[in-house]
């Protein structure tokens, strides 16, 4: 029986990274573990002050196979995706060689959700002989555990509004669209489409602000959930200190994401901000 080889023993690890703090907290959670972890960073999605010492190969969008000669070059044979990004147009793509030779499959990935798309990458460069890994499989720390965070409580109402939200999600996310919902009183009254969580939030916001929003301030919830049929190596959706200023700025009264199957970032900022704000953050069973 072969042994299972520990982190020092094994090939670095190729993050390929989108914007927000999720690459650097993956990567310092890989390397405490004594594996190497080499970044491919994306132009104009990542921050280029965002990845710390590690080593960094930047890529633009389409860049297929740059990525692979240098990941090869660094000995990767393990890929994760991590990190936000705005789902681009195929005409805004920076196709080389390898991409413009498989354009016809470039563009059926295309047609579709983001699920879609992310496995359809994803299979693609599995063909290319990296075993695609979740980043949850190689830093557990960042998901989201079972119950409360913080010192406020999910009162009775909100339960029911998370009971609506989390059924909401569960159906809606057959069709590949969002991850998050707005329940207050037992009535939805925002999801999330092509914006974003952020964007949605602000127009709850904006909502109230103009009278078109009844329920009173403190009321309501952000839910967050993947979707039924996800493929969890992809885009899990993620909360982090700034989920908790929008949902404060929003006038909810927390937020619930399902527990093990979400990533939080900056947990202990988050839980400080949620606590300053007076709002809950609780993970919840899918």
């Amino acid at each position: 029986m072969t042994a299972t080889p520990n982190a020092s023993e094994q090939s670095p690890l190729a993050l390929m990274c989108g914007g927000g703090s999720l690459p650097l907290a993956v990567a310092d959670h890989v390397s405490a573990r004594g594996r190497r972890v080499i970044l491919f960073p994306l132009v104009g999605a990542a921050e280029p002050e965002s990845f710390g010492q590690h080593k960094q190969h930047w890529l633009y969008m389409g860049q297929v196979g740059k990525f692979l000669k240098l990941a090869r070059a660094e000995g990767c044979r393990d890929l994760v995706f991590i990190g936000s990004l705005t789902r681009p147009s195929v005409w805004k793509v920076r196709p080389d060689f390898h991409v413009l030779s498989a354009l016809p499959r470039v563009y059926a990935a295309f047609r579709g959700g983001d699920n879609h798309l992310l496995t359809s990458i994803g299979g693609w460069m599995e063909e290319h002989g990296f075993r695609l890994l979740g980043a949850h499989e190689v830093a557990p720390e960042i998901l989201m555990p079972e119950g409360q965070l913080g010192r406020v409580a999910v009162n009775e109402a909100a339960r029911a509004d998370i009971a609506l939200g989390l059924d909401y999600l569960h159906t809606a996310g057959r069709f590949d669209i969002g991850q998050a919902v707005v329940v207050a009183d037992k009535h939805i009254i925002a999801v999330e489409a092509a914006e974003g969580t952020d964007a949605m939030l602000a127009r709850i916001a904006e909502l109230r602000r103009n009278g078109r929003i009844h329920a009173a301030s403190g009321k309501g919830v952000l839910i967050k959930a993947a979707k039924p049929n996800q493929d969890h190596r992809f885009d899990l959706p993620s909360i982090g200190p700034r989920t908790v200023e929008c949902v404060a700025a929003a006038g909810l009264a927390g937020m619930a994401v399902t527990a093990g199957q979400a990533i939080v970032a900056e947990p202990e900022q988050l839980v400080l901000a949620a606590d300053r704000a007076g709002i809950f953050v609780a993970g919840v069973k899918p």
